[in-house]
This record gives structure tokens, sequence and C-alpha cells, in this order.
């Protein structure tokens, strides 16, 4: 018998195919200070917020700004202009949304980004007249890994977390589902697919488009 009756998703690099586009706007903003990140470092730190990533890497390499939010703010517009000029939909974004549709669960994005970035994907995706409830966590006091994202997408629902099902793409965000006690999905890359740390989920997909009943009775 099937109990959860809520999902939510995260959006970037799950929804839209975004993470190459953050990174290019990261990587941009970083190359002013000669910093260079490896594949494997962007990685580490998908699904943090834009100060923290910045403040993350900029500690790292021991860099020193003035103003960490002047930057990160810099970053976040090109990254805004670069994905809603060229952003594509993940594959199997309309299925899984349409299979939760039908399952009468009730959806919601919970998103590190700032929510000028995710009304902009929302409306490029044409999601808005599907979504229960968006939430970001742009002005909480901490981010993914936190859970706490997650416990106001669930309240925003009016469901228990426990009932709540998150899917996720990067590990910060998947930390944060199982803190908020609620089963989680990955969709990591292809690159980062057989990575053990995505031992801790409930279940690895390839693609959303993989995702049917089977799999969600098999979440209990």
């Amino acid at each position: 018998m099937i109990k959860r009756k809520a999902v939510i998703f995260d959006m970037d690099g799950l929804l839209i195919d975004s993470e190459p586009l953050w990174q290019e706007a990261g990587a941009a903003g970083l190359a002013v200070y000669n910093i260079k990140l490896t594949e494997e470092q962007h990685h580490r730190s998908a699904g943090l917020r834009t100060p923290e990533w910045l403040g993350y890497w900029f500690s790292h390499y021991g860099v020193t700004i003035d103003d960490t939010a002047a930057c990160a703010r810099a970053i976040e517009d090109d990254a805004i202009k670069r994905i809603s000029e060229t952003g594509k939909p993940m594959p199997g974004v309309a299925h899984v949304i349409n299979f939760f549709i039908d399952e009468g669960f009730r959806l919601a994005i919970a998103s590190s980004s700032p929510m000028r970035l995710i009304d902009a994907v929302v409306d490029k995706l044409g999601l808005r007249g599907h979504m229960d409830a968006i939430v970001s966590a742009e002005t909480l006091p901490y981010g993914k890994p936190h859970p706490q994202v997650f416990l106001d997408g669930a309240a925003a629902l009016g469901i228990d977390p426990l009932d709540c099902l998150v899917f996720e793409d990067s590990f910060n965000g998947l930390i944060a589902a199982k803190a908020a006690k609620m089963k989680c999905v990955v969709v990591p890359t292809a690159e980062q697919y057989h990575a053990p740390q995505w031992g801790a989920a409930d279940l690895k997909l390839r693609s959303l488009a993989n995702f049917n009943r089977l799999l969600l009775e098999s979440l209990g």
C-alpha cells in the first residue's frame, strides 16, 4: 500500500539541465581570483547556495574579498541569464510530473537557487500550474545539506515529512532529504552514477523517465 502522497523535487540538474551553465557562471566568477575547479570539485560542492559555494572555495584557496555577497549575486545573475536563454528540461520531466499528478500526489519544488531563478525555470518549463508549493533556501539560515528547505516544502504542502518523497541529483541534497526523514530518489549524472556516495539513497535512477508505479510501490 502506497502511503506517501507528496513529492518534492530539487530543480537544478534534476528538472532542468542547468548544472553545466552554473559551472560556466561559477567558473567565470572564480577566474577573476585565479581559481579553476576540477569536475570533481564542482560535483563535490553541487547543491550549495552560491554564497556558501563561494565561501567554501575562497576558504579552500585562501582568497579573501570584501564583498562575497556581491560576487555571489553576479554569478547568480550570469547563471539566470544562461539558463533562461539555453536551459533545457532534463529527460523524463514531463513523464514524472504527469505520473505523480495521476497518482494524486501533491507536488513541490525545493531548491537552493534564489527564487528569481526558480520562477524563471518554472515558467520556462511550464510547471507553475502543476506545483502546489515552491520553496527556496535562499533566505534560510542554512541551505542544503541542512534539511530545512525540504521541511518547509512539506509544511507548505500540509504533508508530514515522513510522507514525502524527494527527487535529487546532488549529494548535498540527498543528505538534506535523509536528514528531513524523507525517502529520496537520486538521479546522478552519468559520470557520477557509480560513485559510492549514493548508497544512502532509497533508489538510484539514470533518468526520471525510468520511474514507474512498481518503483513507487517498492519505496513503501
